[in-house]
């Protein structure tokens, strides 16, 4: 067993594990921090972005670089469309690919760099909320990127040869030549298409050789651990779990118990912030805002946290005296991600499920939009976002990475006001780094992150309970080396196998044994025989075919060895029986024998014929100083009393 690595973001996971002679990839995250590099898209012309300076290294006169990079406050940025780094491509052959297992909607962004123009023929599985909100998220995507392609800058690539001459951060770019442009919105619905829905504990037979199960694993609607079970060997893949009380089902933790190998992915990448305390937070600073008439931005994905700060941000509001603030949800995605949220009461926590019984709907979103306090638009230039709009006011909207959609236009807007707050929530950007281009910037900012995935102290405790025979983690959450400081990481009393992104590791149990099927032809002529209690065994010759990593036993084709009928082979199971030993030899005219019992076994001496018989459990020596017809006579009389089948 292998584990390949493939990302360098332990967040955006993506692993190939090769087992029982297939190879499975575990989750396809797409690292976007590459898009902090590049200069925001607005869906509006930004006079302020096309007007920044060019930016030429000192003493470099290169034309080829002319109007490629562009200087911000002393922050030098990509002119071009952002670029995405998506999984490494030359460790596995991706045509080679047996299966995909995805676990939650925030790990299936490279879906189309593994299945598109890859020669990719296998299966793609996951859970239905997964498949749809992950479609709402690059649907979303690709909307704003290819509605801005038209007005951007042609592909800049000249500075990714000259990292060198280039000022920090962009001169510390990871690997720039394989970052890669979202694919076309054609190959992204191929590529969606290929996903085959499954339900919790639903399991998935992969082509014979083994069962995948999806469990919940608490993070966000139709989040899955995925559990691989052969007939003698199990995997537990955990990634993006959560042991909170939120919207989605809790967590199973029963079926991941007792696997030989557990890999372990997508930690908070907030640590040291309490996501109910940053919900608390969000809500002071948003009601504050808005008390001294400012309007409050949060750049957010279309869904998942978004269904809870609707929840708790109106409620909060309620309470404040705040009731009358309109709230906008501004996504090409917004109104299929509102509505199909409440209609996903399976996948939701047991409390919103009981509200379906009476009826009501699971998230209060819908109350809200009927009430008229929530409206919601696929953009800023539609007639009725347009007609509507009134401050102060919260917008939901994205991306938070301010990098594309809305948010790049609001920001704009409201940068030179102080009145105005910007919330980050989303914990994937650091939010310095995503307000770099909008700098000097006089609106309020504030971090909020809101993480509900395991942080070290619950993934401790979690590893202690599942037990695991074996360990696999990236190296973020490995325990420190020599010298290093030190930082929180997990600890585990079984063996831990580190994973860096290009590198495979060995794994988890040699596999000694395979489960095999035997044809109804051979079985009808076996005649079994007990050898002890609850063990029957029989000798038998048959083919062995191994096809679509099955085993079985079969007639053996006319003209293979072994084909013609012939008699089965006699199959000794234990050591002699000694006093069937002793008559056995009385009976072939040898009737002297005398038998000594000790701890290791039995001796029986013949001492006319210079000869010991030593049995012991485990093997029988035979010591004959005696003539031809003595060692025939015990040669017959050992293979008469021996257990065979």
């Amino acid at each position: 067993m292998k584990l390949y690595c493939l990302s360098s973001d332990a967040a955006k996971p993506c692993f190939v594990l090769s087992f029982k002679e297939l190879l499975i990839m575990l989750d396809c995250g797409l690292s976007a921090h590459s898009v902090l590099n590049f200069l925001p898209l607005p869906p509006v012309p930004s006079t302020r972005l096309a007007s920044l300076p060019n930016y030429t290294p000192p003493h470099l006169n290169d034309p080829l670089l002319e109007g490629e990079l562009k200087e911000c406050c002393g922050r030098v940025f990509v002119d071009s469309i952002p670029e995405f780094c998506p999984p490494l491509d030359k460790v596995v052959d991706f045509s080679q690919l047996d299966v995909i297992l995805i676990s939650n909607y925030t790990c299936m962004m490279a879906l189309p760099f593994i299945t598109e123009d890859t020669g990719f023929k296998g299966q793609v599985y996951a859970t239905e909320p997964t498949l749809q909100i992950g479609r709402f998220y690059l649907e979303e995507l690709a909307e704003w990127v290819s509605g801005a392609a038209g007005s951007a800058a042609g592909a800049a690539r000249r500075w990714k040869e000259l990292l060198h001459v280039l000022p920090a951060p962009l001169a510390h770019a990871a690997r720039p030549r394989s970052w890669r442009r979202l694919f076309a919105p054609a190959a992204l619905a191929r590529a969606l298409a290929r996903v085959r829905v499954v339900g919790y504990d639903e399991r998935v037979d992969v082509y014979g050789a083994l069962d995948a199960t999806a469990v919940s694993s608490g993070f966000c609607l139709g989040s899955a651990n995925w559990v691989l079970r052969s007939a003698h060997e199990k995997v537990a893949y955990v990634s993006g779990s959560s042991t909170l009380t939120t919207h989605p089902r809790p967590i199973n933790q029963a079926a991941l118990r007792g696997a030989d190998l557990l890999v372990l992915a997508a930690l908070t990448q907030t640590p040291a912030h309490n996501p109910d305390h940053m919900l608390g937070d969000l809500c002071v600073h948003a009601a504050v805002t808005l008390r001294g008439g400012g309007s409050v931005l949060l750049p957010v994905y279309p869904s998942g946290v978004l269904y809870d700060l609707l929840e708790c941000l109106s409620a909060h509001l309620d309470g404040a005296g705040l009731a009358s603030v309109p709230l906008y949800v501004l996504s090409p995605v917004a109104d299929s991600s509102l509505a199909y949220s409440n209609i996903l009461a399976e996948w939701v926590s047991v409390g919103k499920q009981a509200r379906v019984y009476l009826p009501e709907e699971p998230f209060p979103h819908a109350a809200l939009v009927r009430a008229g306090r929530l409206k919601h638009a696929r953009a800023l230039h539609d007639d009725a976002f347009s007609a509507d709009f009134r401050q102060p006011c919260v917008v939901f909207c994205g991306h938070p990475s301010l990098r594309f959609g809305a948010a790049v236009h609001l920001v704009e807007l409201w940068a030179s006001n102080p009145a105005h707050a910007i919330i980050f929530t989303e914990p994937d950007f650091p939010y310095l780094d995503a307000l770099a281009p909008f700098q000097p910037l006089a609106m309020k900012a504030f971090h909020c992150p809101i993480d509900t995935s395991l942080n070290y102290s619950q993934a401790n405790k979690l590893v202690r309970e599942l037990r695991p025979r074996e360990l696999a983690l990236p190296e973020q959450y490995a325990a420190p080396g020599p010298g290093a400081p030190p930082r929180p990481h997990i600890a585990c009393d079984a063996p831990v196998v580190v994973l860096r992104r290009g590198l495979a590791r060995a794994c988890g149990a040699r596999r000694g044994l395979a489960r095999g099927w035997l044809s109804a032809a051979l079985a009808a002529r076996v005649a079994p025989r007990d050898v002890r209690a609850g063990l029957r065994a029989a000798p038998l010759a048959a083919a062995l075919r191994v096809r679509d990593r099955r085993v079985s036993l079969d007639d053996a084709p006319p003209g293979a060895p072994g084909a013609a009928r012939r008699p089965p082979p006699r199959l000794e199971l234990a050591a002699p029986d000694v006093d069937a030993l002793v008559r056995a030899l009385a009976r072939e005219g040898v009737a002297d024998a005398r038998v000594e019992r000790g701890a290791d076994g039995c001796i029986v001496h013949l001492p006319r014929h210079d000869t010991l018989v030593h049995v012991e459990r485990h093997a029988t020596h035979v010591f004959c100083e005696g003539d031809a017809g003595v060692r025939q006579a015990l040669r017959r009389a050992i293979a008469a009393c021996m257990p065979h089948v």
